[in-house]
C-alpha cells in the first residue's frame, strides 16, 4: 500500500483558519514545508504496540 500523495500544509494551525491541502511538496498559500496527511498504518502485529499503549495511559 502506498502512502497517500495527498499533502497538508505543516504550519497551518499557525498560518490559516482551516488545513491547506496540496499534492506539492510546499504549502501554495504560505510557502511552508507540506507533510503527509494520512495517518501512520495500523498493524495488529506491532510488536511495540503494548509499550506505546501502556506510555499513553500514564
Amino acid at each position: 500500500m502506498a502512502r497517500s500523495d495527498i499533502r497538508v500544509c505543516s504550519a497551518w494551525r499557525a498560518e490559516h483558519e482551516r488545513p491547506v491541502y496540496t499534492l506539492s511538496a510546499a504549502c501554495p498559500e504560505c510557502g511552508a514545508d507540506a507533510e503527509n496527511s494520512a495517518p501512520a498504518p495500523f498493524s495488529p502485529a506491532d510488536p511495540y504496540g503494548a509499550y506505546r499503549r501502556r506510555a499513553r495511559r500514564r
